[in-house]
């Protein structure tokens, strides 16, 4: 697959990270009243049953050609990586770490996906001008963060919640370098098969982890609900199509903008104090991405302009 990055490709990149910085915010409102297993598990199975009503709508397609045994391992290890396993570390981890440590944590992805992409997918070399770029961006986000980074919850598993959220972006990381390794398939056949796999494995283990399911008060399950349909089946689309039409690096930038977003909505609707460091790291951030896609960047732009 030849990698294509458009304007359209930068209009999903925005709309994810406004979409993810918005999830921390409802992820907190819904372990209130929820376990984080079943956070997971709740958000997987809403997602998947829109996906599979909108794909069964579709006349199920899926691959474009006969699929090998490979491919097939492949799409269930895939899933495993995009849903499952990330969204349960997730919710586990945030219990007992700071919002800062996951945002900044998340930031580190596309350094996991820059040397996996550079060695297994074609047209995703590293470059010393993106790698400039990349680490010009993440210094913004450490910036934005500043020294919350390193503060301490005083959790009793705090050690283990900051492993879980490493293993999150790893688990990201794997998947979407994975994504472009299948063959030619239909975007929404994709997505669906991803949450589906996700919710028929998180179910055994959510009840492994925590029990039977609590049940839910009416906040607490929209904000489930709204975890599943728009972060998580709306996303994960988003997700899919532009990784395999943009690549998994240029995905990876989606993690610069995520941590901006969440600490806007922090301020907000929490009525958080905004970081005096918010314009310059902002400023940073933007110049790191532009550095990173500098020559993605001008073909748009001269596109536009013809």
């Amino acid at each position: 697959m030849s990698r294509q990055i458009t304007w359209k490709s930068w209009g999903m990149l925005v709309t994810l990270g406004l979409v993810w910085g918005s999830t921390f915010l409802v992820i907190e409102i819904a372990l209130r009243g929820m376990t984080p297993a079943w956070v997971a598990a709740a958000r997987v199975i809403f997602a998947a049953l829109l996906m599979t009503l909108i794909w069964g709508a579709r006349g199920w397609a899926l691959f474009h050609q006969r699929p090998t045994r490979r491919d097939a391992i492949r799409l269930v290890i895939v899933a495993l990586l995009s849903s499952t396993i990330p969204f349960t570390l997730l919710a586990w981890g945030q219990q007992s770490v700071t919002s800062a440590y996951a945002g900044v944590t998340m930031a580190t992805v596309i350094f996991m996906v820059l040397p996996l992409a550079h060695f297994t997918v074609p047209g995703e070399r590293m470059r010393l001008r993106a790698f400039v770029g990349f680490l010009i961006g993440f210094v913004g986000v450490v910036l934005l963060v500043g020294g919350q980074v390193f503060s301490s919850t005083g959790a009793e598993f705090e050690t283990l919640g900051r492993l879980a959220v490493l293993g999150t972006a790893a688990c990201y990381a794997v998947g979407s370098v994975m994504m472009r390794w299948l063959p030619p398939v239909d975007a929404i056949g994709l997505a669906s098969i991803l949450m589906i796999v996700g919710a028929v494995a998180i179910l055994p283990l959510a009840f492994a982890l925590d029990g039977p399911p609590p049940m839910p008060d009416a906040k607490t399950f929209v904000a489930l609900a709204a975890l599943g349909l728009i972060p998580t089946a709306g996303a994960n689309f988003l997700r899919v199509v532009l990784i395999r039409s943009a690549g998994p690096t240029f995905m990876g930038l989606v993690n610069y903008i995520v941590p901006v977003i969440s600490t806007v909505l922090g301020a907000w609707i929490l009525g958080e104090t905004l970081p005096s460091t918010l314009l310059v790291a902002l400023a940073i951030i933007l110049v790191g991405m532009a550095i990173s896609q500098w020559e993605a960047l001008t073909r748009v732009v001269s596109r536009l302009r013809s």
